[in-house]
């Protein structure tokens, strides 16, 4: 029996977190006052995935370089655990922390 398995983007949304936290520099990650809107969205259209984070980045830290560090991560955990290759990962720093 031939079958295919799917993978919420709840799920999705999880593992994207996760990879996003084990980048140096991502202190962790906004809320939305919004409803709804969650700091780490995924969608799937037409079977393509994207990924959206919202993140606050630690103090000092490259903004840039942070952001591909989480696109990279994001795009090789996902990869690894769903076997899913997203059509974009992209990366909003909302905010700056205070330094500790």
């Amino acid at each position: 029996m031939a079958g295919q398995a799917s993978i919420s983007t709840e799920i999705l949304a999880r593992y994207a977190a996760d990879a996003a936290r084990e980048v140096d520099g991502v202190r962790g990650f906004a809320d939305s006052p919004l409803p709804r809107k969650h700091a780490v969205r995924v969608s799937g259209e037409n079977g393509a995935v994207r990924v959206e984070l919202h993140l606050v980045t630690e103090w000092g830290a490259s903004i840039p370089a942070v952001g591909r560090l989480v696109q990279e991560r994001v795009r090789e955990y996902l990869r690894q655990m769903a076997d899913v290759e997203p059509a974009a990962v992209e990366v909003v720093v909302d905010a700056v922390g205070p330094e500790r």
